[in-house]
């Protein structure tokens, strides 16, 4: 079977010989893959921020604990200071994009004061930051051996706490990703 010409709604698993800091054992939604480059979110790296600390700085307020409690992630480097929500169901938002059937990203405040309200999307996860490929730079990096692609979980997004994704990910195509080594050679 072909691997998929575009990888929209798959993750990206770092291998542990990704050298790069922003990605080391990252695990990365591809929420936009064409032919003039590729968009996608980290879902395994916490910020510094909890979500409450957005909010406030955003004047949004919220009597949901829970929810000002949870972290904010390091989407990736691009952008840091610019928000994205990823969240099941899609909804009508103001700003929004479609990911696959029921997961969609979006960008304007309108779907964080519903949040804050306990009136948004059933899961959503913030992230602050993206990362992006121009046209031919993730390919080029997959032919490296930088990364290895299986089709997303809402589970794993959702559910799986950030220190076990990278690994869960992995898992998903059968690869125990922690036992293998961190340099390679050609033979």
């Amino acid at each position: 079977m072909d691997a998929p010409r575009f990888l929209t709604d798959h993750f990206l698993i770092a291998l542990p010989t990704l050298a790069d800091p922003n990605f080391s054992r990252a695990v990365t939604l591809i929420c936009q893959h064409t032919e003039e480059g590729a968009m996608g979110l980290t879902v395994n790296r916490a910020s510094e921020y909890r979500l409450g600390d957005v909010l406030e700085q955003m004047k949004i307020g919220t009597r949901l604990q829970a929810l000002a409690e949870s972290p904010v992630l390091l989407g990736g480097p691009v952008q840091p200071e610019r928000g994205f929500v990823l969240h099941e169901p899609c909804g009508d938002w103001e700003s929004s994009f479609q990911v696959s059937a029921g997961l969609c990203v979006t960008t304007s405040r309108d779907v964080l004061a519903a949040l804050a309200r306990g009136e948004g999307p059933t899961r959503a996860v913030v992230t602050l930051g993206y990362a992006g490929w121009v046209e031919g730079q993730l390919e080029q990096e997959l032919a490296e051996n930088a990364w290895l692609t299986v089709a997303s979980s809402s589970q794993i997004i959702f559910e799986t706490p950030l220190e076990q994704r990278w690994a869960a990910s992995a898992r998903l195509m059968g690869v125990e990703v922690g036992l293998l080594t961190d340099y390679s050679g050609h033979a």
